[in-house]
């Protein structure tokens, strides 16, 4: 379960002053590599209250629109800085609140089904943590029932949480695996995310085409290379009536 801690030793190192530190912090937001598996935050992240943030964010934001050579006064952005912010806190970033992951309720598996159960093509909107631009895609879900099960519509929440903060999508797959495998009380989950990434796309190398597939695999499904098959076999299927 991600624990939302302060940066680590070597996230600190990056954001430190020298020439190198900056030139390897460009090159890992370049190739799009992530530091750590938890979100990187501040040990000071939740002492501003969301009111003081949106506030925070829309004055900087402000600034950064006129030094673009933005003219505020026209009446289709003078509002702009306030939207982005509230956008920033309140929607996009909802992920980064302890307070806003979903409450789950286990419910006991009393019809005993005991095979794989999938939740597919759950559509997610995420931003990438190098440059700040959308990552969306979908993510693919499985688990098999150590006695309890989860509403379908949880699924879909954690996965969402997980996505509403800056992103690396190797850290999101790996988050969601392991959250779900917390509160499912089994280590036999599997999770797949099929992605675009808009910092490769609209910037960069500017690749419209390029999709990016991360998963991770625990319990029966890292052990038995059928269950993963079958995993991928139900992704695959185009409707209900070819199961």
């Amino acid at each position: 379960m991600i624990k939302d801690s302060a940066q680590s030793n070597n996230g600190a190192h990056l954001n430190g002053h020298s020439n190198n530190g900056h030139q390897l912090a460009d090159e890992i937001g370049e190739n799009h590599v992530g530091t750590s598996y938890d979100t990187p935050l501040r040990p000071d992240a939740f002492e501003k209250d969301d009111d003081l943030k949106i506030e925070l964010i829309a004055k900087h934001f402000k600034e950064i629109m006129l030094i673009l050579g933005l003219d505020l006064e026209d009446d289709s952005l003078k509002g702009t800085p306030g939207r982005v912010a509230k956008m920033y806190v309140q929607e996009i970033f909802s992920g980064l609140k302890p307070e806003n992951k979903p409450s789950i309720t286990l419910f006991e598996n009393k019809y005993k089904y005991n095979e794989m159960l999938v939740e597919k093509n759950i559509t997610f909107y995420s931003n990438c943590e190098h440059h700040f631009v959308p990552i969306h895609g979908k993510a693919h879900v499985a688990y098999i029932s150590n006695g309890n099960v989860i509403g379908l519509s949880k699924i879909n929440r954690i996965v969402q949480y997980y996505a509403k903060r800056p992103q690396v999508q190797e850290r999101m797959t790996m988050q969601i695996a392991n959250e779900l495998k917390e509160v499912l009380q089994t280590d036999d989950v599997a999770v797949l995310v099929d992605a675009t990434h808009l910092c490769v796309s609209s910037r960069g190398v500017q690749d419209v085409n390029s999709q990016t597939v991360t998963s991770h695999y625990c319990g029966i499904f890292q052990e038995d290379e059928s269950k993963r098959k079958e995993f991928i076999n139900y992704i695959s299927l185009n409707s209900k009536n070819e199961i």
